[in-house]
């Protein structure tokens, strides 16, 4: 249940006092529109240190986003956000931001998550306007000086799943062999990945950062981690999501009409199997991730939603028989979540 938080201009009150940067937050907003106070309501806190709240002008809603600058860097949100936008994809505007604060105020899309109405009778009508979003953002968006999603960055991010979830969580290292085996892993999904076009790369896109906006059209958040990188990998994670999985056959079908849509430089099968793969990268590393939110920063949730994620890796793997060994490992009842 929300908490409604009441914050002015004046000093006082136990939400301002327990929140000194919560009160900060308000002061700011209100001086920056010349009101003489907000009230803020939380909206919603991510995996990251950000935080976001609404308030009312009186004339409309408006975010306000909490980025501490001492633990996130907001330049990068406010650059890809103006990249969206001139390339017609529907990213929050921004009204103002201080970066050197780290307080936003961004057009408000509402609460209404493609994750809360995404479901087998919706996804016909749902899906196709994403897959134009897709496409807009390979096809339009600019991607001069973007951080390169390379090789370095894929095997860092599957270092995640072995550190931190094997190692970390299930308290199993790997063994010598094991580990050159997990090597010739990464080796082979970095290869898949590497030989694909290079596009914009939202890298979280998925029903949980995707919002119906009241204009109908989709509305984009959660993209201050773009990146110049594979085609596929944005495809992929609005298909392997979080709260809902889909048959092999849905997910197929899928392949085939985006190959379709996209018509990339491939043939249909060399495109199912980078979309497999670079499923299989990015889920062994949201696993990872979760076991890190846990272990690292405390957040206990995130372990709850591995066993999907861990799904799919046991669903995938099995059609490529390149990695039977590996599947093995990821079988046995003590790496199994």
């Amino acid at each position: 249940m929300r908490q409604n938080i009441s914050m002015s201009k004046q000093a006082g009150g136990s939400d301002q006092q327990n929140d000194p940067r919560m009160r900060r937050a308000a002061t700011w907003a209100a001086d920056t529109l010349g009101l003489d106070q907000v009230k803020l309501e939380p909206v919603s806190r991510d995996a990251s240190f950000r935080r976001y709240f609404r308030f009312s002008t009186g004339d409309r809603c408006v975010i306000l986003m909490d980025a501490p600058p001492d633990k996130e860097t907001s330049a990068p949100y406010v650059d890809i956000d103006r990249r969206l936008r001139e390339a017609g994809l529907n990213a929050p505007e921004i009204l103002h931001f201080d970066l050197d604060l780290g307080f936003g105020l961004l057009e408000d899309f509402g609460d209404t998550l493609y994750r809360d109405i995404l479901d087998e009778q919706s996804v016909n009508e749902l899906f196709p306007p994403l897959f134009s979003v897709l496409e807009k953002m390979a096809r339009k968006v600019d991607t001069s000086n973007l951080p390169c999603y390379d090789a370095l960055l894929l095997q860092q991010e599957m270092e995640l799943f072995a550190n931190w979830y094997l190692q970390v969580h299930k308290k199993r290292p790997f063994t010598a062999a094991e580990r050159f085996e997990w090597n010739g892993v990464c080796t082979r999904l970095i290869r898949s990945a590497c030989e694909q076009p290079r596009v914009f790369v939202h890298r979280d896109f998925h029903s949980c950062n995707i919002l119906q906006t009241h204009s109908g059209e989709p509305g984009i958040i959660d993209f201050q981690d773009a990146v110049s990188g594979p085609l596929s990998y944005d495809f992929v994670s609005l298909l392997w999501d979080r709260y809902i999985a889909w048959p092999r056959e849905r997910l197929e079908s899928w392949m085939k009409d985006f190959h379709c849509q996209l018509e990339p430089d491939c043939d249909l099968e060399t495109w199912i199997r980078w979309c497999d793969l670079m499923g299989v990268q990015r889920n062994l590393k949201i696993v990872g991730i979760f076991a890190r939110l846990k272990y690292r920063d405390g957040k206990n949730g995130y372990l709850d939603l591995i066993p999907r994620f861990y799904g799919y890796l046991l669903d995938v793997l099995p059609r490529y028989p390149e990695f039977n060994e590996f599947l093995q490992l990821l079988e046995q009842i003590e790496c199994a979540p």
